[in-house]
């Protein structure tokens, strides 16, 4: 039996995924929410259905899915009942070969969707001009502003704004986490340390354990035998490689606080930043982009899979790196000839640059603020079969 089910099909920054109205769904007893145990079997069924999982091909042909991570995403939106909040969202991460999602981390690029999504379905109205709307992040339990331009009711897409990975030009989000430190753990260093070693089949690898807007592990590319300027498709192939950084991932799990056995480390957090100092790279358009265009050059792991540019959640998070003494981000700046005396931090991505900010509170000894633009276009309205 088929169902059909209204969503729409939206890019948010350098992702793609399924929005759907809560009030489109089967209720809930529990939200995914941090520490909720809830059962979410039903919603699990429908995103999986929709976006084509499993799929032992990896394609996911049967459904909306584009076979990689940064493409196999759902957004679930509300109208908030929170005093001063517009709209709460919940994000799941739909595995491509697994009848699996994870609602463990938010997603920055999609986050930068859920306004215009709202303003198209008529979740929440506005009249025309620039407003800041503010979100409630579920899986978090943090807030998010987000600033962006109405025209005719409906969010702005024509503009100006350049996206990196993205074609074209766009009408320029701002997503803004407001005390982003310690979405998913204990705080910004949830060991309490800048940078640490962890046990690697007998090898010490130095690694930094940084929570900001989403949980990431960052570790010098040397030290797991890449140079850092590799392509995506490159490391993905490399299967001693990729199974280093899945061990290094669960055993930072575990030490972050996020599981309690490294079997039981969730899928989505923390992600892997590869991270190296400045050096020309090869584009995934052909260019070459020059040493001197970046601060810290980075490959990021989400899913088991090399993004093709960066999560909008992690380049916050190593944006927020760049400003702790100590951490393996902040050491990279400090012996390059960059100079970074502000929030601002260039991260040189597979597809370019990607600039994010930070803002260090040195008496509280944590970062207040992150943020970072993106570009969104709401692609499709309609209905989606579902299959459950």
């Amino acid at each position: 039996m088929t169902d059909w089910i209204d969503a729409a099909f939206v890019r948010g920054g350098t992702s793609k995924g399924l929005y759907f109205r809560a009030d489109s769904l089967p209720e809930l007893d529990t939200v995914p929410a941090p520490g909720a145990a809830g059962d979410t079997s039903a919603w699990d069924a429908i995103f999986c259905s929709a976006l084509g999982s499993p799929d032992a091909f990896g394609r996911q042909l049967d459904g909306m899915g584009g076979g990689i991570s940064s493409l196999s995403k759902v957004m679930v939106v509300s109208a908030s009942m929170r005093t001063g909040v517009d709209l709460d969202y919940t994000f799941g991460q739909v595995d491509v070969a697994e009848a699996v999602v994870d609602y463990s981390g938010n997603c920055g690029n999609l986050s930068s969707g859920v306004v215009p999504f709202a303003l198209l379905a008529e979740i929440i109205s506005a009249a025309d001009g620039w407003h800041v709307f503010r979100l409630h992040n579920t899986n978090t339990g943090k807030l998010v502003d987000v600033g962006l331009t109405v025209v005719d009711g409906q969010a702005a897409v024509a503009g100006d704004f350049e996206l990196t990975g993205v074609s074209g030009t766009g009408a320029p989000i701002e997503l803004i986490y407001p005390d982003p430190a310690g979405s998913r753990t204990s705080g910004i260093l949830p060991t309490g340390a800048p940078s640490e070693s962890i046990d690697i089949d007998g090898r010490l690898v130095d690694v930094s354990m940084v929570d900001a807007a989403l949980p990431v592990v960052i570790v010098p590319a040397e030290a797991i035998g890449l140079n850092g300027d590799e392509s995506p498709e490159s490391i993905d192939a490399e299967a001693p490689t990729r199974l280093m950084i899945e061990e290094l991932r669960r055993k930072a799990a575990v030490r972050m606080g996020l599981c309690e056995t490294p079997e039981t480390a969730p899928q989505v957090v923390p992600k892997i930043a590869v991270v190296s100092s400045q050096k020309p790279t090869t584009l995934l358009d052909g260019t070459t982009l020059d040493a001197r265009d970046s601060d810290v050059v980075v490959r990021m792991i989400s899913m088991g899979q090399t993004h093709k540019a960066v999560p909008g959640t992690g380049a916050m998070c190593l944006a927020a790196a760049a400003q702790i003494p100590g951490t393996i981000v902040d050491s990279i700046i400090t012996r390059s000839e960059c100079s970074v005396p502000g929030p601002e931090v260039r991260l040189g991505t597979p597809s370019g640059v990607v600039t994010a900010s930070a803002v260090w509170d040195d008496k509280q000894k944590t970062v207040t603020a992150t943020s970072l633009f993106r570009t969104a276009r709401v692609l499709m309205v309609g209905k989606v079969a579902v299959t459950v």
